[in-house]
């Protein structure tokens, strides 16, 4: 390590040397760490190398997720969501009893019960949770999708953000299939309904749910809006929408 006393104040990494700022001023070090090719071939690194092939993994497996979602994920989320979701694939990964290390699948985690109830209930806005803000009994039929409520009130089945007038409701059903990396999801028409409404029954479905391997993932979407001169505009950005996963079946 040796201190830099130059005329520029450089900071970063120049041909191999990086530049760094300390309380004792300017230092300099030489690019270090452990070569590629030796991750890749000694065998002091096997668990270095199987690590890195289930993250892969679950990294394309929350990627397929995250797509399946298209628009939807844009109207709620978090930045913490991605990382959060991979900490509960991790979770769902490790179910998997029948794979040697560094090929253990999500796909085979989710097999088992326990990896569906891991995932049920994930919210991808963790900052407008399912359980906070929908205070009323529902039912999902998980064999049409349907969403749906028999007396729904929403000045008193919500928990409404200031300012909000309009609520939007809608539900997804997507199928993942891991294996493939193959994905499609049917989104229900939005239900849109003054806070101020009196109490009524709602229904939510898609048109018919997707077919095929893998699984099914069943999504639902409330989104807040502020009337203004007979225009609805979403409230503060989307910040109080709520994107939560309420089951996984089998396809």
């Amino acid at each position: 390590m040796a201190k830099f006393d130059g005329i520029f104040e450089i900071q970063g990494t120049l041909k191999g040397m990086t530049f760094y700022k300390t309380k004792d001023g300017l230092l300099i070090r030489t690019k270090g760490g452990v070569s590629k090719d030796r991750i890749a071939h000694d065998f002091a690194f096997q668990r270095t190398r199987e690590n890195g092939t289930e993250f892969a993994q679950l990294s394309d497996c929350g990627q397929l997720i995250r797509k399946g979602l298209g628009g939807m994920l844009k109207l709620a989320k978090d930045r913490h969501m991605s990382s959060r979701m991979m900490s509960v694939l991790s979770k769902v990964k490790n179910l998997d009893t029948t794979s040697p290390r560094g090929e253990r699948k999500v796909a085979i985690g989710l097999a088992d019960q326990e990896g569906k109830n891991l995932l049920r209930g994930f919210d991808f806005n963790n900052g407008s949770r399912f359980d906070r803000v929908f205070r009323s009994l529902y039912t999902l039929d998980t064999t049409t999708g349907t969403f749906s409520v028999d007396d729904f009130l929403a000045s008193e089945m919500l928990s409404l953000p200031e300012g909000a007038t309009n609520v939007s409701l809608s539900v997804a059903a997507g199928l993942v299939d891991f294996e493939t990396g193959d994905y499609v999801t049917a989104i229900s028409p939005k239900t849109n309904l003054a806070v101020s409404d009196p109490a009524q029954p709602i229904s939510l479905a898609p048109a018919a749910l997707p077919t095929g391997t893998g699984y099914l993932f069943f999504y639902f979407l409330l989104e807040f809006f502020q009337e203004i001169n007979g225009e609805q505009y979403p409230l503060k950005n989307h910040a109080h929408n709520v994107l939560t996963l309420l089951e996984v079946t089998d396809a």
